[in-house]
């Protein structure tokens, strides 16, 4: 018998017996549809998670200086030493700030900001806020880097920055109150930030409420014009630095490090005197609780296959008692052990791989449904999709490799005389 011939004989067995192989099939199928279905789910979840918090600014961190006060008025202890006093209270100036601006090269946007001191009361006309309004001074990647989108009118221009002049960008709580709904109105309008006219040349979308409340009660402007209209009695400024993965979130603190000690002319004995704030240990948190996840979807994968490869091995084996006279027969006209164990072999495989198809197709349909509630993209997890082909190919293997034995041993003229 040549290969096809044996490869087409077990294809027509595994046809015959509909019932026996779809009730395996099915086994085989819940098993790989829960593996792949689930994985799918949690890809799609981790997307969007990862889309969420980008919007909420969890793919980004900070650069602030290291002053005393920050810890308590105690002097830093590191490695045993304590920290010399001369790395503590360096403000970042703006010169080291543009400089790191300019010298980063690592795939990520660089924003410089100053926050104003306190907060202000903002009035238009016969209209004001409370006086709870905060006031950043930014760049023109500020709202990229905190996540904010315009909604209405433009961004702080490289003019704008330069210049210092007074413009401003209201957050959508501040414009709401002034304007009311219609925040469109608020385009171009003077209003008064305590005694100081800004113009309006934009208005963000809303943000909603976090840890720290609303995230859409301030007012944006230029760090240059915080440091011109005297805004501010701070003499630091603040860096701000988003990646577009959160998985790189390390290596461009790495990569900052390495460039602002540079740019602090820091020998390599000193301590850093600034300080790297992250804000992605939330998502980092969730991702791993997905990955348990996904673990224990595996472990349950693995044991249905088990539990699989030891039904498909009882069936293969009660092949063999009903099949008896036939492998008599095959054995009778020229066929060898080989070619039996061939048979077996592919007829396990077959009904395995047939398990694998379905269990696969259903699980990725599973998993994009939930995908297409979380708006994500279609996907398809193939790292996993080659895992599952593979442990069925496997299981169909270790299941059909006992029963061909047993059937390439048995005596031909024993098998014809078999009742």
């Amino acid at each position: 018998m040549t290969l096809a011939d044996t490869l087409s004989l077990a294809f027509r067995t595994v046809k015959s017996n509909k019932l026996r192989t779809g009730i395996t099939v099915a086994i085989i199928a819940f098993g790989i549809m829960a593996l792949v279905g689930i994985v799918t789910s949690t890809t799609a979840l981790k997307d969007s998670l990862t889309s969420s918090f980008s919007g909420m600014g969890a793919n980004g961190f900070t650069l602030t200086y290291k002053n005393q006060q920050r810890f308590g008025n105690q002097v830093r202890v590191r490695s045993g030493k304590r920290q010399k006093k001369s790395n503590l209270d360096q403000p970042i100036t703006l010169q080291q700030a543009e400089s790191f601006k300019k010298e980063y090269n690592f795939p990520a946007i660089v924003s410089i900001s100053l926050e104003a001191a306190g907060s202000v009361e903002v009035n238009y006309k016969n209209k004001k806020t409370n006086p709870n309004i905060s006031i950043s001074g930014g760049d023109e990647n500020y709202l990229a880097v905190n996540g904010f989108t315009i909604d209405v009118g433009r961004n702080l221009s490289a003019n704008d920055i330069q210049s210092g002049r007074s413009v401003c960008v209201l957050g959508h709580d501040v414009a709401a109150t002034l304007f009311g709904e219609d925040v469109a109105a608020a385009e171009n309008k003077i209003i008064l930030l305590g005694t100081l006219p800004y113009r309006v040349i934009g208005v963000l979308k809303a943000k909603g409420s976090g840890a720290g409340g609303s995230r859409d009660n301030f007012i944006l402007t230029s760090y240059n014009n915080i440091r011109l209209m005297r805004l501010s009695a701070a003499n630091s400024y603040s860096l701000g630095v988003s990646v577009n993965n959160i998985k790189q979130i390390d290596a461009a603190v790495n990569e900052t490090i390495g460039v602002f000690r540079r740019i602090r002319k820091l020998t390599p004995a000193d301590d850093d005197n600034f300080v790297v704030n992250k804000s992605d240990a939330q998502v980092k948190q969730l991702l791993s609780f997905l990955q348990y996840i996904e673990w224990g979807v595996i472990g349950i994968g693995i044991i249905t296959l088990l539990g699989s490869a030891v039904g498909l091995m009882n069936i293969m084996l009660v092949a063999v008692s009903e099949r008896t006279k036939e492998i008599g027969l095959i054995k009778a006209i020229g066929g060898k052990k080989r070619n039996i164990r061939q048979q077996f072999i592919f007829e396990s495989m077959l009904i395995s791989l047939l398990g694998a198809f379905f269990g696969i197709l259903l699980g990725i349909l599973v998993g994009n449904i939930f995908a297409i509630f979380l708006k994500t993209g279609f996907i398809v997890p193939w790292g996993w999709v080659s895992i599952g082909i593979a442990a069925c190919a496997a299981t169909g293997l270790l299941a059909g490799i006992y029963p061909a034995l047993k059937a390439s041993k048995l005596n031909p003229i024993e098998a014809l005389r078999y009742e």
